[in-house]
C-alpha cells in the first residue's frame, strides 16, 4: 500500500516571531510647585505640587514621592507634602511600555509647608445692612428653646444688622408675637459646617440682668441624633446677672458643663461690655482648648473618647445669639435693650 499527501502548494510549517520589545524613550519629568513665585519659590505653604511626565512609547507611569507610589495613565499627578517647613523631597517616575519595559528618572524638589493655620472661612461684617445670607440663616420664633427663655427670635433689622464693620445683635423689651422680648439667633447650619480648626470671634457683649449672649458650635447631625448626642461647644457664654464672669463649656451625653473631664472655663472680665475681646477655641481630633485674648482658659480632653464623651469628630456649625431669661434666673424689670457687637468670626485650619 502506498500513501501520499499533498501540501496543496502552501507552507503551514512557519513559526510566529515573538513580539518585539518596546522600550520607552525620551522621558521628561517636570514639577510645578503650587503658588511658587519670586517671593516664595518653594510654594504658597500648601505643600502641593503638580508632577508631569512624558515619554515616547509609554502607556503608564508610576510616580514615587519619597516612599509613596501613585500610578497615572496620562503622566500627570497632583501631590501634597505634609512635612512642615522647607524640605527637600525626592520625586521619581517610571515610564512603562505596553510590553512592560520601563525607564526612569528623578528630581529633587524643595517644598514649603506652612506650619501656621490658614484662614479658610470668615465673616468680617464689612457690608452694611442685613448679614450675608450666603453665610447666615436664622432660628425664628419663641417657645423657651429648652431653657425657659422669654424672647422671640427674629431676623428683623431691629434685632440684627451690620453697621460700620460690626455685626449687631440687639435684645429688646417689647411686645411681639406673644413674647415680651425680641432678639436674634443666627446660624450657619446648612451653609457652613466644619470639623476641627482654630476659631476666633472678636466681640463686645451686652449687659443687663437677664441677658444671655452666646457664641457656640452645635453638631450638624442634631436633627438625626438629637441633643446632646450631637455635641455642643460653648466658646463664650455670659449671664447678665453675674456680669463679670465669662464662661466656656462643653455638652456631651456623658456630661454638661462642670463635671468630670468637662470643667467650665470661667474667667473674670470686668470690661466685657465696653471693650472687645477675642474668644477662641482650638479644636483638634483629640482635645478642645479654650482661650480669651490668646490666654489659655481650660482644656476638654477626656481619657476615654467614645460617642458619649467625644461627639466632636463630626461637623459643627456656628450659632450667635442673645437669649433673654431662663429657668434659673430672672430679667431685670428695668431692662430695655442691649447689643452684642461682633467684629469678625474666623476659622483657621
Amino acid at each position: 500500500m502506498v500513501f501520499s499527501c499533498s501540501s496543496g502548494g502552501s507552507d503551514d510549517d512557519s513559526v510566529s516571531e515573538p513580539p518585539q520589545d518596546i522600550i520607552p524613550s525620551n522621558l521628561v519629568l517636570n514639577i510645578d510647585i503650587v503658588g511658587s513665585g519670586a517671593s516664595n519659590p518653594n510654594g504658597d505653604g500648601s505643600g502641593e505640587i503638580i508632577a508631569n511626565a512624558s515619554a515616547t512609547n509609554a502607556v503608564r507611569y508610576v510616580f514615587k514621592f519619597n516612599n509613596e507610589e501613585i500610578q497615572s495613565t496620562n503622566g500627570s499627578v497632583n501631590y501634597t507634602f505634609l512635612t512642615q517647613g522647607n524640605n527637600s523631597h525626592l520625586v521619581s517616575v517610571f515610564a512603562y511600555s505596553s510590553t512592560g519595559h520601563s525607564i526612569s528618572t528623578f528630581k529633587n524638589v524643595t517644598v514649603f509647608v506652612n506650619d501656621e493655620p490658614q484662614l479658610i472661612w470668615s465673616d468680617e461684617f464689612n457690608t452694611d445692612g442685613a448679614p450675608d445670607s450666603s453665610k447666615w440663616g436664622y432660628d425664628i420664633g419663641a417657645g423657651g428653646w429648652g431653657n425657659g427663655e422669654s424672647q422671640f427670635y427674629t431676623d428683623r433689622s431691629d434685632n440684627v444688622i451690620v453697621e460700620n464693620g460690626l455685626l449687631k445683635i440687639t435684645a429688646k423689651k417689647e411686645s411681639y408675637q406673644g413674647s415680651d422680648y425680641t432678639s436674634t439667633r443666627m446660624t450657619t447650619q446648612d451653609k457652613y459646617e466644619f470639623t476641627y480648626g482654630k476659631i476666633e470671634v472678636r466681640a463686645k457683649l451686652p449687659e443687663g440682668a437677664g441677658t444671655w449672649p452666646a457664641i457656640w458650635l452645635l453638631g450638624a447631625n442634631i436633627d438625626t441624633v438629637g441633643w446632646p448626642a450631637c455635641g455642643e461647644i460653648d466658646i463664650m457664654e455670659h449671664w447678665g446677672h453675674n456680669p463679670t464672669i465669662v464662661s466656656s463649656a462643653t455638652h456631651t451625653p456623658s456630661c454638661s458643663g462642670g463635671c468630670m473631664d468637662a470643667n467650665v472655663g470661667e474667667i473674670t472680665v470686668s470690661d466685657f461690655a465696653t471693650e472687645f475681646h477675642v474668644y477662641g477655641l482650638e479644636w483638634t481630633e483629640n482635645k478642645l482648648r479654650f482661650f480669651l485674648d490668646d490666654n489659655f482658659l481650660y482644656e476638654y480632653n477626656p481619657t476615654v473618647k467614645n460617642a458619649s464623651t467625644w461627639p466632636f469628630n463630626n461637623p459643627h456649625f456656628f450659632i450667635l445669639n442673645i437669649a433673654m431669661g431662663g429657668n434659673w434666673f430672672s430679667i431685670d424689670s428695668n431692662f430695655s435693650e442691649s447689643t452684642m457687637e461682633i467684629d469678625y468670626v474666623r476659622v483657621y485650619q
